[in-house]
């Protein structure tokens, strides 16, 4: 039997989302109900409301950074009881059966994912996000939140950590590895926080010093302003890995320029416009310029024990559903510090 509840979509692309009511499908076998507590604004989410990245499915249930716990499961669940605490990310199926989902790589299904919103299930359903009191979700797509961790604070681990976690270990990121995160927002706050813990010498390149006091406080051993072009010229080829976690477009060819030899430059931030490369830029230092794409689930359970270990969390604000129009403003003129996290109760 279906379940209906409360929710805050967009009615329609560039819409202000609204209170409305979604319908949760009834729990099936392998199915895990959950009592959404918090849920993460992700700048992915605006992204799509206003189409940035192409057609989109509305009306529209933002949210993957899905905190909750378990209120039933289906007959054949084993990994969790009611009572769990549990979160959900960017997916939440996939074909299962090509070489990446079974090396634990369903991100890159080549099948092709079902994402947790803006989707369709393989029962030609639309998916519906956490913006919304309870979602239904197979068990093989569910994660445990630790004790350790408040789930306030884990939500945004579920996109923001995992997607900044992931090309971190990729790329190996540790002692000895000298570490530029590129941007200080809900992404690189996180990754500054992550690589510091993985033991590398880290590096915040922001706009402007505004945040240096913060980044400092989170875990990076140095501050430089990319709007001072003296910053180019002091750190050429200072770089093992360079992560850019910004949304706009970039000036790669002088990036790349800050990398030491065999160095990369990774992208998790994802413009909507199209980026320029002069590719004489990759010769000078057998560079790479990459992508980086969330993580498996297996490793999204591994970065949520290495976050509970280390005791990192999400700086967050949290807000009443009736906000979530204004922290998408907000987000966009870079205010917040650094994400926004929904009190789903106020739904």
């Amino acid at each position: 039997m279906t379940t209906t509840v409360a929710a805050y979509a967009a009615p329609a692309a560039k819409a202000p989302l609204e209170r409305t009511t979604i319908e949760r499908r009834a729990v099936r076998e392998h199915d895990v109900l959950i009592d959404i507590q918090f849920a993460g604004i992700c700048h992915s989410d605006i992204h799509q409301v206003r189409e940035g990245w192409g057609e989109a499915i509305f009306p529209m249930v933002p949210g993957h950074e899905i905190a909750g716990v378990v209120s039933e499961v289906g007959p054949g669940v084993t990994k969790f009881a009611v009572g769990d605490r549990v979160g959900v990310g960017c997916m939440v199926d996939s074909c299962r059966e090509c070489d990446n989902c079974r090396a634990g790589l369903e991100q890159y299904c080549t099948g092709g994912n079902v994402m947790t919103y803006n989707g369709v299930g393989k029962d030609g359903e639309v998916t519906y996000g956490g913006y919304s009191q309870k979602v239904v979700v197979d068990e093989d797509f569910v994660v445990r939140i630790p004790d350790a961790l408040a789930l306030d604070v884990a939500a945004p681990l579920l996109c923001a950590g995992i997607t900044t976690y992931s090309p971190l270990r990729h790329w190996n990121a540790g002692p000895g590895k000298k570490v530029a995160v590129l941007g200080m927002g809900g992404l690189g706050h996180m990754a500054v926080k992550l690589a510091h813990a993985m033991g590398a010498e880290v590096t915040v390149l922001s706009q402007s010093l505004r945040k240096k006091d913060d980044g400092l406080k989170l875990g990076a051993d140095h501050y430089h302003a990319t709007s001072d072009p003296k910053t180019f010229e002091d750190l050429r080829g200072t770089f093992d890995i360079i992560l850019s976690t910004v949304s706009a477009p970039l000036d790669f060819d002088a990036y790349l320029s800050l990398l030491r030899t065999d160095g990369a430059l990774v992208n998790v931030g994802a413009p909507e416009e199209p980026i320029s490369l002069n590719v004489f830029s990759l010769f000078h230092g057998r560079y790479t310029l990459a992508g980086s794409g969330i993580g498996g689930i297996r490793e999204t359970q591994e970065m949520l024990d290495f976050c509970a270990e280390h005791g990192l969390g999400a700086e967050i604000e949290l807000i009443a559903a009736s906000e979530i129009n204004e922290a998408y403003e907000r987000i966009l003129a870079s205010d917040v510090r650094y994400r926004f996290v929904i009190d789903v109760s106020t739904i």
